[in-house]
C-alpha cells in the first residue's frame, strides 16, 4: 500500500469559479480525458435532500464520471468545511493509490480552501451569543447583521457572500466571542498538502454570466424549486437552507414577498454571489484563469 510520501507525484486539479459558469462539465470533461475521480467541494450538494436549488450535477452527469461527496449526507446532519477538510483529504489519499490526478470542483470557497490550505482553528462561540444572533436575523432580518459586521469588519465584510446568513453570523459570532475581527483569524500560516495542486479558474464575461444564472434560476423553477423548499420547511435553520434559493422562497412562504419579488432576488442574489466567489477566488495569485470553452488550453496547463 502506498503511504503519503508517494503522494508527491500526485496532483490535485481544482476547478474553481462563479457559479453557473459551467464546472460540471468541465470537471467532467477533465475526469474523463484523465481517467480519473472528481471530489465536489460544494457546500450544499453534500445533501441528499437539496437538489435543484444546488444545481447538483444530473443522474446522467453523475454516470460520465465517478462523483465523491455528492449526496454523501443528510441535511439532517451537521457538516461543517473541518469535517470535509478531513474526509475529502482521507478520499484523495485513497484515489492516489490507483490514479496519479484527483479532479476537485466546486464555487465554495471555504471548501476548496479547506482542502488545499487547511483551516484556521477558529474560536467556538458560545451556544447563547449564537442563539441571540440568530434571533436578531429572525426579527429583523439580515441586513442590520450584514450593518454591524462591515463596521465590525470590513476586511471579510469584503471578502465574504454577505447574503449567506450563516457567514455572516459566524463571523460575527467570533467577534462578539473574542473581541477580534473575525479576518484575523484568516491570516494563518497554509497547510503544506503531500501532493501537488493545480488551481484552474473558470471566467466569462459578466454580460454573458449573469445571463446563464437567470436561465438557471428560471429551469430550477421549473424543476420543482418550490416543492423542494416545502419539503425542507422543518430544517429552514440549518445553515445550508439560509443560502440563495432557499431563504427567498422560505420568505415567499412566510408570505414576506410576493412570487415576483422572491425569484427576481434569488437571481439578483446569485447575481452577487457570483461576483463575491470571483473576488475571493482571485486572491489565490496561482490561479490560471480560462473560459470554460478553452478545454484544450486547460488541458495543455495541466500537462505542461
Amino acid at each position: 500500500m502506498l503511504g503519503t510520501t508517494d503522494q508527491h507525484n500526485k496532483t490535485l486539479i481544482a476547478i474553481v469559479g462563479p457559479t453557473a459558469v459551467g464546472k460540471t462539465a468541465m470537471a467532467i470533461e477533465l475526469a474523463q480525458y484523465f481517467d480519473t475521480e472528481i471530489i465536489s467541494a460544494d457546500s450544499r450538494q453534500f445533501y441528499r435532500e437539496m437538489s435543484i436549488g444546488t444545481a447538483k450535477p444530473t443522474a446522467s452527469e453523475l454516470g460520465q464520471a465517478p462523483h465523491h461527496f455528492i449526496n454523501s449526507h443528510s441535511i439532517e446532519e451537521d457538516y461543517s468545511a473541518g469535517d470535509f477538510e478531513k474526509e475529502a483529504l482521507e478520499t484523495i489519499s485513497s484515489l492516489f493509490k490507483k490514479k496519479d490526478i484527483v479532479i476537485m470542483v466546486g464555487g465554495s470557497g471555504l471548501f476548496v480552501r479547506a482542502v488545499c490550505e487547511g483551516l484556521d482553528n477558529l474560536p467556538k462561540a458560545l451556544p447563547e451569543t449564537r442563539e441571540r444572533l440568530n434571533n436578531r436575523f429572525d426579527n429583523e432580518g439580515i441586513v442590520p447583521l450584514q450593518a454591524y459586521l462591515k463596521e465590525v469588519d470590513p476586511v471579510y465584510y469584503d471578502q465574504v457572500d454577505i447574503s449567506n446568513v450563516q457567514r455572516v453570523i459566524r463571523a460575527l459570532e467570533v467577534f462578539e466571542t473574542t473581541g477580534l475581527p473575525f479576518s484575523n483569524f484568516l491570516q494563518n500560516t497554509k497547510a503544506v498538502r503531500p501532493f501537488k495542486i493545480i488551481t484552474v479558474g473558470l471566467t466569462m464575461d459578466r454580460t454573458t454570466l449573469y445571463e446563464r444564472i437567470n436561465m438557471r434560476v428560471d429551469l430550477m423553477v421549473k424543476d420543482g424549486l418550490l416543492d423542494e423548499v416545502k419539503s425542507l420547511i422543518s430544517f429552514k435553520h440549518k445553515p445550508a437552507l439560509m443560502t440563495v434559493g432557499y431563504s427567498e422562497l422560505f420568505d415567499f412562504l412566510d408570505e414576506k414577498v410576493s412570487w415576483e419579488v422572491a425569484i427576481d432576488k434569488i437571481k439578483q442574489n446569485s447575481r452577487r454571489y457570483a461576483k463575491r466567489q470571483l473576488t475571493w477566488f482571485k486572491k489565490d495569485i496561482s490561479t490560471v484563469w480560462f473560459d470554460p470553452k478553452d478545454k484544450n488550453q486547460i488541458i495543455n496547463y495541466i500537462q505542461s
